[in-house]
């Protein structure tokens, strides 16, 4: 079984799925003619509030949805996943993650503004968006809608869940020593208190904790960094040059040929930020807004804190402590806590571990809505307390059970979710277009309303 499922999942992560999403981001970018880069300080006014109206509807403001989009995404890709690209795919793997959250933007830019036009609001005002509805609604292919949907389901138990509930007990045992079971059923109490009160009460608590974790871990790397100025122009020439050049062997680090780079830097970037997988569309949907240019703008600030942010903060740390390099091959969570240890040592593993705490609990809270949101549209309204009950009651037998295969089965489904979305992005791209030109091109849109 685990071959068949390592199997599946080579080709559900393999490169027609790369290509297919670097190739649908690079179009749209293409074909938006970079406006939505154009506008970035505009995107960064939108959060602010000074273009909110509380006549619009949705529950949340843009920067809560903001907020809860990145409580999904900043997690373990962050820190495991920047260790394990460039313990695979050499330094230059870095580069091709700056790549890819570039043209990442641009696909979270799309999906994000369909998933405002498309949503659903029913009779008590709430809002449901994300891929099922701009594929049923705006493609007319429901059965693609039920596909994605179905997906999104079976991924919120994995790759939002288990593998997140394990995350958190492995370094609270480690560091605190405290049983996994014991944090399992902390976990499970705190995230149905947070999720029984829908979107809003996620977008509350992830518009706190997102500012907060973030800067918490962004600092700690910027300490090492510091620390290590001298060694940065040489970290960054190395990230370039190997994006193009194979590595040589150092150390424990067997060499990486510029292919394995680009796979390595282009996956772990997708996986990090999630863009084309469909995921935050959901999140965005409920965003309190009648222009989806505005939620789209909004979005795409998403891949560009994620990716070209913190994950450059870990990969700078790793780098210019030469963790990389160190006899043993260490990888994924590992070389990042190793490389921190380096940087200031102890308080180094800490960091990490905290660090990976937060994320992976903000995780759980977030893909909670996504899963929720997705039951909703297969089942109706009446699944939706039934599956927060279930998801909660799964989060300890995550933190207690070695989750190999879980691991794998989550990645094959959150790979899945990307095909019926992506076709959704090509097929509207029209769309998008359209709206993209009609919302600039009137001047009173950049106006604040305050």
């Amino acid at each position: 079984m685990e071959n068949i499922l390592s199997s599946i999942n080579s080709f559900a992560w393999g490169p027609v799925t790369i290509v297919l999403i670097l190739g649908t981001g690079l179009f749209t970018s293409f074909i938006l003619r970079l406006t939505h880069l154009k506008y970035f300080k505009h995107a960064i006014a939108l959060i602010s509030g000074k273009f909110d109206k509380k006549e619009d509807k949705g529950e949340i403001t843009h920067f809560q949805a903001l907020s809860a989009a990145l409580s999904a995404t900043i997690g373990t890709g962050n820190i495991a996943g920047v260790g394990t690209a460039i313990a695979v795919g050499g330094p230059g793997a870095v580069f091709w993650m700056w790549i890819t959250a570039i043209f990442g933007m641009g696909l979270k830019y799309s999906e994000c503004l369909l998933s405002i036009k498309y949503r659903h609001i029913d009779e008590d005002g709430v809002a449901s968006g994300g891929p099922m509805y701009y594929l049923e609604k705006g493609l007319g292919q429901k059965w693609l809608a039920i596909l994605f949907a179905a997906f999104a389901v079976i991924a919120s138990f994995g790759i939002g869940n288990m593998v997140q509930a394990n995350s958190v007990a492995e370094p609270i045992l480690t560091h605190f020593n405290i049983p996994k079971l014991a944090t399992g059923i902390i976990i499970a109490l705190v995230v149905f208190l947070v999720i029984v009160g829908g979107i809003k009460r996620i977008g509350s608590f992830a518009s706190k904790i997102v500012p907060f974790m973030a800067v918490f871990y962004v600092l700690g790397a910027l300490i090492v960094i510091f620390m290590n100025i001298s060694e940065i122009p040489a970290a960054l020439a190395l990230i370039v040059k190997s994006a193009f050049t194979p590595s040589s062997a150092a150390g424990g680090f067997a060499g990486a040929a510029v292919a394995q780079a680009i796979r390595m830097g282009v996956a772990r970037g997708i996986f990090s930020n999630e863009a084309g997988l469909g995921s935050a569309p959901i999140a965005h949907g409920a965003a309190k807004t009648e222009e989806p240019v505005r939620e789209g703008l909004v979005a795409m600030l998403g891949p560009f804190i994620d990716t070209l942010v913190i994950c450059t903060m870990t990969a700078l740390v790793i780098i210019v402590t030469g963790a990389y390099t160190v006899e043993g091959g260490l990888s994924g969570s590992n070389l990042t806590a190793k490389a921190f240890s380096m940087g200031i040592s102890s308080i180094g593993g800490y960091i990490v571990a905290i660090g990976i705490i937060f994320f992976a609990f903000s995780t759980i809270v977030s893909w909670s809505y996504y899963g929720d949101r997705s039951i909703s549209y297969l089942i109706g309204k009446k699944a939706v307390l039934p599956y927060r009950i279930i998801y909660c009651l799964i989060i300890p037998v995550g933190a207690t059970t070695k989750l190999s295969t879980v691991w794998t089965i989550s990645d094959i489904f959150n790979a899945f979710m990307a095909f019926p979305n992506l076709v959704g992005l090509l097929l509207l791209s029209p769309v998008v277009v359209k709206a993209t030109k009609e919302y600039f091109s009137n001047s009173d849109n950049l106006k604040p309303n305050n």
